[in-house]
């Protein structure tokens, strides 16, 4: 479920479905967590969670992992405990989360471990709580996030072979691993914290391309102080090279095939069973429909799992927001990359909570900059004889741009065909001395330019729309240009390229800045859009609605909420209660092409159009 506040008391059938699952799954477990989890704590702590029969063990004791995912980082910090609690209410006694890299180490040798990236706060939290944790620190992680959480600044490097023993990523892999763990060492079982389990790496046998690699995760780990019991975790295809010796393989599916069970029991024999991903919800793509899964094809499922006798974890529990620019991309099976939308819901139910939503009333945009009046708040431009790709801009000292828009100007002196080679990643808007002439992406490659007088200004907008999160085509997810554009056959040169990252310095500039036009004056495109929210009371969570617009990205207080798009499914932005203020909240909206010059607001998420899980 999208970050979202949950209220009402009356239910309707699809809630008490997901109650009823809640509680039987709770029901099964609970007294035997309870009770041995005041053993545990009565008790100095001996052994921890061991898979040396076909149960598993907690202080010689057998367990059973009821876990669910939520990510700290896809949750605003004032629900991180809001969302665990709603986890244990249901009888969970489990934790999980990935770790991003990419959002810890933004730039090489630049390590966040604060405030929203708090992980320490986040494990204090659930042991606090009574949440045992099975952490699964990367370095990729897939999760429907770009470039699976690795950094993109790894893309720099021309020859990088991610996920591989190759030596420039090895060398990036041990210097983040020497920080987290620092982190993560203290908080395990034996040393009096929360962490029962570590996994090694994530899904590699889906991607399996050096057999050295994850006996090389495995080191990585013991050798910086993890001593807990060591995991894998693979679909069923990727149970077959995606192991390690020494670390128990776990599955990850959302319908249960008979088969896959006994295929696991064959490659690991008298071994506990767990389901690390059981798929609560599925993914959206721009353009596409919304995804559903019911509780009510959930619970057969889940029944029949913990009959079998099997450690089960829902991924998702609680899926968040991809805040700012973390979305992914899918490109299996597809001519092209698709991009995923700003929301990670998954499609359950809302459960009572003493929490509000409101609806506030609709405001109006009071000032506009146009995008030719901003770029004298962005780093020095580049100038270049060839395009070059974001992560290789000398910008973000040295380390490239990771996310955003990024703009290339060239002169041109005729008129003709633009061709872009299919060199645009993933998506631009062409300008002719700051007119619209039309979008290059996968799909359309060409533009006609018409004729002009002398020389004349040729504006690229590419947008870096998410990189591809899963598959083997993770070293090929540069953005900007990666290659030449051509007019006429002959390929441009003499670009002047610009960052448009749109991080909070370069917002916070924006709103002090004095050049502001009055919305009395004709806005041009694309362009930046002023309003202000005035909130009289305690701030509620909310949701904006945009159905004037086109496409773009919301910042409110200076945070990024994510993109918007009019194609959806999406329809509705979540704005956090705790990132909002009593008094005056500033919006900027970046609109690419249109807008109604109003924002809406609405007590409840629409994700569009719905369609089965099939």
């Amino acid at each position: 479920m999208e970050s979202v506040s949950m209220v009402g008391l009356r239910l309707t059938l699809k809630q008490r479905y997901f109650l009823l699952l809640c509680f039987a799954v709770g029901a099964i477990i609970a007294y035997q967590f309870t009770r041995n989890r005041l053993e545990v704590e009565r008790m100095s702590r001996v052994e921890g969670l061991r898979a040396n029969s076909s149960q598993f063990t907690l202080e010689r004791k057998p367990f059973h992992i009821l876990g669910g995912s939520i990510h700290y980082f896809r949750v605003p910090r004032g629900y991180w405990e809001d969302r665990l609690l709603k986890m244990k209410a249901c009888g969970l006694n489990t934790l999980t989360t990935y770790v991003p890299w990419n959002l810890h180490e933004p730039e090489r040798g630049v390590f966040n471990f604060e405030d929203q990236l708090d992980l320490e706060a986040y494990l204090r939290l659930a042991a606090s709580l009574g949440l045992w944790v099975i952490l699964r620190p990367g370095p990729y992680i897939c999760a429907e996030w770009d470039l699976g959480g690795l950094p993109s600044w790894l893309l720099r490097d021309q020859n990088m072979k991610l996920r591989t023993t190759y030596p420039g990523f090895t060398a990036a892999v041990n210097a983040f691993f020497n920080q987290l763990m620092k982190k993560i060492v203290p908080h395990q079982y034996s040393k009096g914290g929360p962490i029962i389990a570590v996994q090694v790496e994530n899904e590699y046998g889906s991607f399996a391309k050096d057999e050295d690699y994850m006996p090389f995760m495995k080191e990585a780990l013991l050798s910086r102080g993890i001593t807990e019991l060591l995991l894998t975790s693979d679909n069923r295809e990727g149970l077959k090279r995606g192991g390690v010796k020494g670390a128990l393989e776990t599955i990850n599916f959302q319908k249960l095939n008979p088969n896959d069970i006994k295929y696991l029991d064959g490659i690991q024999p008298n071994k506990p069973k767990l389901v690390m991903e059981y798929w609560s919800g599925w993914f959206d793509l721009w353009g596409d429909l919304h995804h559903v899964y019911t509780a009510e094809d959930m619970i057969p499922v889940v029944t029949e799992i913990l009959k079998l006798d099997m450690s089960i974890n829902l991924y998702m529990f609680h899926g968040g927001t991809n805040f700012g620019f973390m979305s992914g991309a899918f490109a299996v099976g597809i001519p092209a990359p698709k991009p995923m939308v700003t929301s990670y819901a998954q499609p359950l139910p809302e459960l009572p909570s003493h929490q509000e939503r409101r609806a506030y009333q609709p405001v109006v945009i009071h000032q506009h900059l146009s995008l030719w009046d901003s770029l004298h708040f962005t780093d020095k431009p580049l100038k270049s004889e060839r395009p070059v790709n974001m992560e290789n801009l000398p910008v973000n000292n040295n380390n490239g741009q990771s996310y955003g828009y990024t703009l290339y100007e060239t002169t041109i002196t005729s008129k003709g065909t633009l061709n872009s080679k299919n060199n645009i990643r993933d998506r631009a808007l062409a300008f002719v001395d700051k007119h619209f002439v039309g979008v290059l992406d996968y799909k359309t490659q060409e533009l006609a330019l018409l004729d002009g007088k002398g020389k004349r200004t040729l504006s690229l907008l590419v947008e870096n729309c998410g990189r591809v999160n899963y598959g083997k085509t993770l070293d090929d997810q540069r953005k900007g240009l990666v290659g030449d554009i051509e007019l006429n056959k002959r390929p441009l040169r003499d670009f002047i390229i610009r960052s448009l990252d749109m991080k909070p310095g370069f917002v916070n500039r924006l709103e002090s800045s004095g050049h502001w036009m009055s919305m009395r004056q004709r806005p041009s495109f694309p362009g930046f859009f002023q309003a202000r929210l005035y909130v009289n009371s305690f701030p509620k969570d909310t949701f904006i609605k945009l159905p004037g617009w086109s496409k773009g990205v919301v910042f409110i207080n200076g945070k990024n909420l994510g993109r918007y798009w009019s194609i959806g499914p999406q329809q509705t932005l979540y704005v956090p209660g705790p990132w909002l203020h009593k008094g005056d909240n500033e919006v900027i909206v970046f609109e690419e092409q249109e807008t109604d010059g109003k924002i809406q607001f609405a007590s409840s998420p629409d994700y569009g159009m719905t369609v089965d899980v099939q």
